[in-house]
C-alpha cells in the first residue's frame, strides 16, 4: 500500500514539472538590464542594421530546425534585422559567456549587439513578432 502511494506521488510530480517546463519553453523574456553583448567577431557574421536574431542552435536538436524555419519565416518580413544561426559546439567560450544552457536558445540583439531578449525552447511566430517589435 505504502509503495503505491509513493508511486503515485513521484507520477503526480512528474507531470507537475513536466506542464511547467512545457509551459516555460520557448517563451520570450525581455532583458531590461542589457547585461550581455555579442560583437560580429564572435559570431562570425555581421550584426543587423536594426537588429540581430541570434540563434544557437546543435546537430542533432529537434527543436532548432523548427525554430531556424520560425525564425526565418518572421524575419523575412524585417529587411534591417537579420537572423545568424551559430552552432553551440563549436562556440563553446560564447556559449559558456552568455549562459546558454539548452538549444536551441535565441537571443534578440539591438544594431549594437546588446542582449534585448531571450527565448530558451521554440518560440511561437507571436512571440518573436513582439520581441522585434520592441527593439
Amino acid at each position: 500500500m505504502n509503495s503505491i502511494l509513493i508511486v503515485g506521488a513521484v507520477l503526480i510530480l512528474a507531470l507537475a514539472f513536466g506542464f511547467v517546463d512545457r509551459k516555460r519553453s520557448g517563451r520570450v523574456n525581455i532583458k531590461e538590464d542589457l547585461r550581455h553583448q555579442v560583437s560580429s567577431q564572435e559570431i562570425d557574421s555581421e550584426l543587423g542594421e536594426v537588429a540581430t536574431v541570434l540563434q544557437f542552435s546543435t546537430a542533432f536538436c529537434t527543436p532548432c530546425r523548427a525554430t531556424r524555419s520560425t525564425l526565418s519565416s518572421v524575419i523575412s518580413h524585417y529587411p534591417k534585422i537579420k537572423h545568424v544561426e551559430v552552432d553551440a559546439e563549436s562556440k563553446l567560450d560564447l556559449v559558456r559567456r552568455l549562459d546558454i544552457r539548452q538549444t536551441p536558445t535565441t537571443l534578440f540583439l539591438n544594431s549594437a549587439g546588446r542582449e534585448i531578449a531571450r527565448a530558451v525552447g521554440a518560440p511561437k511566430r507571436d512571440q518573436v513578432i513582439n520581441a522585434l517589435e520592441r527593439i
